[in-house]
């Protein structure tokens, strides 16, 4: 009987792993070539996993929220229809891996220290993967201990060599006595770092909780890991962008009309960055401990609000490479895969510095928070109308002029005040002389 392999796929370069969050089809299932089969969820994104054959679901080798690795067989596809195993067949291999009766206490036992981690866990603030809660559950490890391990991923996330290394320390610790732990000699010891933890939160009669979903705890751990690992600096400037604003109401509609899509201020912008980076190329990288890693690749990410209420950042790759045609139908397709869940996860890795336009919420000024492992982000504001002077060879006069402010936020350990403050002022040179007259 021929059959197919669906494997867990790579997502993009840095991923190894995925978490299975949905099934969309069941054993038995007649399936077709681009038909969707599961959902998984990685660090940077959820996605959608197509078929690549037709033919009938036989085998699925992993449940809902399993971990799996890179290239493991998650389910197999017989080719011509036929269902490989029989149901009796399945019955008898589920019995041979299914604990003896001896085995039932300790199983017992498992489950309810497994259902006492998971009643605890909705009182944490940290995200556990299924393989670390699996390894927590073989190992009886309390859930009091598992929030004490200190992690080493993002946002102080617990990975699997994390609780394997407390594993390893687990004993010796606690077998140590007493009096032994008294008797060292009283050196003089390095100071505790205090762990921050949130102060309780009270719940009312007539309060409502919701949960976090998995995309909103993954942005909150970004977030706080990002102001503990870089002290931030915000410069803000106010931009005349006259000239660009009257371009634009000239030329929106020949523009869509030639090209098929709408042009909006953000591809200006984006091309303004991407030249001011190309000038600064301090502000296009990345810090790793004592070392600056000067980014090649001037690749920028806009910050796109999702219909579910959440944040993601697609990457133009080469900005300023392209021109601003290029940026426009680039930043529209990557703004609607967005919105529509359909970016593949090359799509937003890579970045080396982003926007986000706080102006398209009616706001006119904005301090964002810095996207690791970035050192910067710009944040636009609204444009708005206001009264200017303007000097003039016959005198200072007063003119309705189209304004906005730019702010950057900044990591303060490599960009200073000086580089930070010149670097958005070049943004805003590039914005206040756009050409009136370019043509489309």
């Amino acid at each position: 009987m021929a059959s197919f392999n669906i494997v867990m796929p790579k997502l993009g370069e840095s991923i190894q792993e995925g978490t299975i969050t949905k099934w969309f089809v069941k054993e038995g299932d007649t399936i077709e070539e681009d038909d969707m089969l599961f959902e998984v969820a990685t660090d940077k994104v959820d996605s959608e996993i197509p078929s690549p054959v037709d033919g009938v679901i036989t085998k699925i080798n992993y449940e809902e929220d399993s971990l799996v690795a890179v290239g493991e067989v998650l389910a197999v596809v017989s080719l011509d229809g036929e269902v490989e195993e029989t149901e009796s067949e399945e019955t008898e291999s589920k019995a041979e891996t299914e604990p003896t009766t001896g085995e039932a206490p300790a199983k017992a036992e498992t489950e309810t220290t497994d259902a006492s981690v998971d009643d605890s866990r909705k009182l944490s603030n940290r995200f556990y993967s299924p393989l670390v809660k699996t390894i927590a559950k073989e190992e009886n490890v309390s859930f009091d201990e598992l929030e004490s391990i200190e992690g080493s991923g993002v946002g102080g996330r617990v990975q699997k060599k994390d609780i394997m290394a407390y594993l390893e320390n687990r004993g010796s610790s606690a077998a140590q006595p007493e009096a032994k732990k008294e008797s060292k000699p009283a050196a003089p010891a390095a100071p505790a770092v205090e762990k921050k933890v949130a102060p309780p939160v009270s719940v009312g009669a007539g309060d409502t909780v919701v949960e976090m979903d998995r995309v909103r705890k993954l942005i909150a751990d970004h977030m706080v890991m990002s102001k503990q690992v870089s002290p931030h600096v915000t410069s803000v400037v106010e931009a005349d962008v006259t000239e660009l604003v009257m371009w634009r109401n000239k030329n929106k509609e020949a523009f869509q009309k030639k090209y098929g899509d709408k042009i909006t201020f953000m591809p200006i912008f984006t091309e303004a960055v991407a030249a001011a980076l190309a000038e600064f190329p301090m502000v296009n990288s990345s810090v790793d401990g004592d070392k600056i890693i000067l980014k090649k690749d001037v690749n920028v990410g806009i910050a796109v609000a999702k219909p579910d209420g959440n944040l993601i950042v697609p990457v133009i790759k080469n900005a300023e490479q392209r021109n601003l045609v290029g940026l426009t139908k680039e930043l529209n397709r990557l703004a609607d895969a967005a919105r529509n869940n359909k970016l593949d996860p090359a799509e937003i890795q890579g970045g080396t510095f982003t926007i986000t336009n706080f102006g398209s919420f009616g706001n006119i000024i904005g301090t964002p928070i810095i996207n690791q492992p970035q050192v910067a982000i710009l944040a636009t504001g609204i444009i708005e109308k206001k009264p200017a002077v303007l000097e003039t060879p016959s005198g200072d006069v007063i003119a309705i002029r189209h304004k906005m402010y730019l702010s950057l936020s900044y990591d303060h350990r490599i960009v200073d005040g000086a580089l930070g403050g010149a670097f958005l002022r070049r943004i805003a040179d590039h914005l206040e002389q756009f050409d009136i007259n370019r043509a489309i």
